[in-house]
């Protein structure tokens, strides 16, 4: 038989009561709820990525960097991305990050949904076209971002070597993600990744977006955690493909 526990407020509750059952169900539902959110944040984050790409107007800083390697290889840039972010996730062991399920998750989902939305999107010649794809890529973006981020299920890979950098150098966040991203933008743009106004969009728009969103997709809190969640803080945290 299992013990009855005692409330904060004096009260005995048995562990099968219909109480400690409704917060179970209330956990689960909870639970479903971050697990749905990180799914449509990852695939909404590869489909978005791919309608800029489509523009060809210029893209995020990391998918500059993917779609030339990409050039360079002949693989896709859903594979090229899968296989950057796994090729990140390693730098964590020295930095000792900590992945969680949205790390994972985050490196297997987003190239595979890029890729299928690059298959059925045509080929697009009007300007006027590519500039509406570019808004929509932007604020899609966004909303997926916001998604993924309030699941908190554990950064991005390549969030997470920014903090673990920050963690080991002492360097501030924002200094270490502008040299980041600086250097992956000069090499892609130098292997053949496209820079231009939707780059630039992309990075005046997204942080305003970006937590937005998180707001709009915040999951109401709860008094424990999943398992299959690494500890973090997501309201510090910016998606990267």
């Amino acid at each position: 038989m299992r013990q009855a526990t005692t409330t904060t407020g004096g009260h005995v509750l048995s562990a099968d009561s219909p109480s400690d059952r409704s917060i179970d169900k209330s956990m689960r539902s909870r639970l479903g709820r971050r697990m749905l959110q990180l799914y449509a944040g990852l695939a909404l984050y590869g489909a978005s990525s791919a309608l800029l790409v489509k523009a060809g107007l210029g893209l995020e800083p990391w998918n500059v960097l993917h779609q030339g390697l990409s050039e360079l290889t002949g693989l896709s840039m859903g594979v090229v991305l899968t296989i950057v972010g796994a090729t990140v996730l390693l730098l964590w062991i020295p930095l000792r990050q900590r992945p969680g399920l949205g790390t994972i998750s985050n490196v297997l989902v987003i190239g595979f949904a890029m890729d299928a939305t690059l298959a059925v999107l045509p080929e697009v010649r009007s300007l006027a076209v590519r500039v509406a794809l570019v808004v929509a890529g932007v604020v899609l973006n966004g909303v997926a971002t916001g998604l993924y981020i309030a699941a908190d299920f554990g950064p991005g890979p390549r969030d997470g070597l920014m903090t673990g950098l920050h963690r080991r150098t002492g360097r501030s966040i924002r200094l270490i993600r502008t040299a980041v991203e600086i250097t992956v933008v000069a090499t892609g743009f130098a292997l053949g990744g496209t820079v231009g106004i939707g780059t630039i969009v992309y990075a005046l728009s997204i942080g305003p977006l970006a937590q937005f969103f998180l707001r709009v997709f915040a999951a109401p809190a709860a008094s424990g955690r999943s398992t299959v969640v690494a500890a973090g803080q997501p309201e510090r945290a910016i998606l990267r493909p």
